[in-house]
């Protein structure tokens, strides 16, 4: 399941497990950015968070942004990919820029409530996405390209 593979190289992305804090993060943000990765490229259903994120394809890493953007978080989202200091996202704010669907979906794969993987998410995704945009900006390509392409 691309889910899977994604937590795996999203995991090594943020150095192993990336557990922050004990126990509840079973695998660490890998696996939670995996499973919301996975589910906005369309691996599940109700009308997908593949269709609200732009139709992200193989790289629904834009589409994510673009949600986050249009979402009233257009300044932490850009201080990610910018050279600067990452700017915190909470995990409400992350519940609210997803689509239910998708953070039911993210919750369900990952053994955990839909507010426990949205605080995950929160912690995890600031990293990964400064981590997967040394330039200055979001590459193109497929995430699992762009991901291996960081030397992992």
């Amino acid at each position: 399941m691309a889910g899977n593979d994604l937590g795996s190289l999203l995991g090594g992305l943020l150095g192993g497990s990336g557990g922050s804090g004990g126990g509840s993060g079973q695998g660490g943000g890998g696996n939670i950015l995996g499973a919301l990765l996975g589910a906005l490229m369309g691996g599940g259903g109700a009308g997908g968070g593949a269709q609200a994120a732009g139709g992200g394809g193989s790289n629904p890493l834009g589409g994510l942004m673009d949600m986050l953007t249009k979402s009233g978080l257009t300044d932490q989202a850009q201080s990610w990919i910018g050279k600067g200091d990452n700017q915190p996202v909470s995990g409400a704010q992350i519940a609210e820029a997803l689509p239910d669907a998708t953070l039911q979906k993210v919750a369900e794969q990952t053994g955990v409530s839909p507010q426990e993987a949205a605080d995950q998410i929160a912690r995890s995704l600031p990293t990964a996405v400064d981590k997967l945009s040394p330039e200055g900006q979001l590459p193109s390509g497929s995430l699992e390209d762009i991901i291996r392409q960081q030397n992992l």
